[in-house]
């Protein structure tokens, strides 16, 4: 890539690469031999990454809105591919050799359609004569389709593999809105826990902004998050250097590890830990008559557990999938706009069950992981069961505020897939990674349940294959079935929403 040699495989060299460079810049005349790090995305994956081969003179690093298992959460999540992060920012690492190949420009909103996937147009080129019949720009990718599984490929690129390899402090940037927040969460808990050094262990510090992969607030998607919101990422990288190596006694230097910014009240806050030790684990059972199809059904949220209750079924037709509305995206905003954005298109749709408590009496914070247990079954041996957490302003607009899927066969593993047998009901645990907000007096919270969330996710056809590329005997990867799915809510099946509630002052 650009003036390096050799060939460029993401994820593979830069731990030596990182190593080598960090060295380089200790040995410079004007170095007094501390290195540290900074920068987003994959940026703060080429810092994790050398933090893991742990270079003498690196001194600390400061990952911004980055991963930190490059199977679950950069590529895939919950089972299900990330294929609108994954295309997009492929093509973009991809144009200028997509464009020297075929002289054209690769459209990843055009290219969402196409399956099977391994026929996206950046790995399905129309070559020029004097180019090789393999030839690709993006051999990676390839990889990554053909490995669906949390296997040794992955595990070997994991920076949660190696934890302990970590031995330097870190400032960890999240964002509410950022594909990759589960990542900085489990990052700053795991190197927390299980880093290198007692130093590492002791230096974790996190910051969580309101924004998105594309940097913070006040307007991020449709809501203005007011004026407190505005604190530039860069400004906490320069404070966070100025305070590990000049001393300087800031925000870092202040005990409270954690800061996050808190929705709905819109202010931050500084906290001892994370999740916050203070929060109240509830449950919100899953309650309908049967029809809690759309906004119009009949479906509720209480903290009282179901007796003897109806399932709630809807057709997903994979043809016919329930749009990607705002959301942690990347990398397009004007293409596919990230953040929160209105939900009440998807609620109107039949094959989203809308799940909501009543009016809010008083405010209720929100702050920590969120967990889905649902009950549910299919008449087909795999599909999908997706979950979104929503607030209802009292003027009807709906906030997104987290979301999660799970792939069925992937329901007890990542790494063995199990398929369903069709009619039986089975438990999956959908995690949604987190939020920080407060339900404001008047407000509905509100859960929306369905299978699908296109382009986000790539739609799961729901025959059961196991492949992304059409080969061999069985059902072929562009091969749709229609499933009908149901999910449970009685004695027997209580399927809740697991909530982190923050006690009032």
């Amino acid at each position: 890539r650009y003036a390096s040699e050799g060939d460029w495989y993401v994820f593979k060299n830069e731990p030596n690469d990182g190593y080598d460079t960090v060295e380089w810049a200790a040995a410079l005349p004007y170095s007094d031999g501390r290195v540290g790090m900074f920068g987003g995305s994959y940026v703060g994956a080429t810092q994790m990454l050398a933090a893991i081969a742990h270079p003498p003179h690196l001194a600390g690093i400061c990952p911004v809105v980055t991963a930190s298992n490059y199977h679950e959460n950069w590529t895939y999540q919950g089972g299900a591919f990330v294929q609108w992060f994954d295309e997009d920012w492929t093509s973009g690492l991809s144009q200028n050799a997509y464009e020297h190949l075929v002289g054209g420009q690769n459209d990843p909103v055009g290219g969402i359609w196409t399956l099977p996937l391994i026929n996206y147009p950046i790995l399905n080129l129309e070559k020029r004569p004097d180019i090789g019949s393999n030839a690709t720009v993006a051999p990676y990718f390839l990889d990554w389709l053909a490995h669906p599984s949390y296997d040794d490929y992955w595990k070997a690129l994991s920076i949660e593999e190696h934890f302990a390899d970590i031995k330097v402090p870190a400032l960890h940037i999240a964002a509410w809105y950022d594909l990759f927040l589960g990542g900085s969460l489990r990052s700053y808990v795991g190197i927390r826990a299980n880093g290198g050094s007692e130093e590492a262990r002791k230096g974790q510090q996190l910051v969580v902004v309101i924004g998105g992969h594309a940097g913070p607030g006040p307007k991020v998607g449709d809501v203005d998050f007011g004026p407190n919101a505005k604190e530039p990422e860069d400004e906490y990288e320069l404070r966070w250097y100025d305070y590990l190596f000049k001393n300087v006694k800031n925000e870092f230097a202040s005990g409270k590890p954690v800061k996050i910014f808190v929705m709905g009240a819109n202010q931050w806050r500084e906290e001892d830990d994370w999740p916050l030790a203070r929060a109240r684990s509830a449950k919100y059972f899953l309650h309908s008559s049967g029809k809690a199809n759309s906004l119009r059904g009949n479906g509720t949220l209480s903290t009282t557990a179901p007796a003897k209750e109806g399932l709630d079924q809807y057709v997903y037709d994979p043809a016919h999938p329930v749009p990607t509305i705002g959301g942690p995206l990347c990398c397009e905003p004007q293409r596919w706009p990230a953040g929160p954005r209105d939900q009440r298109p998807a609620e109107a749709r039949d094959d989203v069950l809308v799940y909501s408590t009543p009016p809010m009496s008083n405010d209720m914070e929100v702050t920590g992981p969120v967990t889905l247990e649902l009950y549910a079954k299919s008449s087909a041996v795999d599909t999908d069961f997706t979950a979104k957490l929503v607030d209802v302003w009292p003027d009807g607009f709906v906030q997104n505020l987290a979301e999660g899927i799970i792939r069925a066969r992937y329901r007890d593993s990542r790494e063995k897939p199990e398929m369903m047998t069709p009619g039986q009901v089975y438990k999956f645990t959908i995690d949604l990674w987190a939020t920080s907000n407060v339900f404001k007096k008047g407000h509905v919270l509100r859960l929306e349940v369905s299978s699908s969330n296109f382009p986000r996710f790539d739609r799961n056809l729901n025959n059961g294959t196991t492949r992304y590329i059409r080969t061999g005997d069985g059902p072929s990867a562009d091969q749709f079935v229609t499933a009908t799915n149901a999910v449970l809510h009685d004695t027997d099946h209580p399927s809740a929403l697991i909530l982190p509630i923050i006690p009032g002052k």
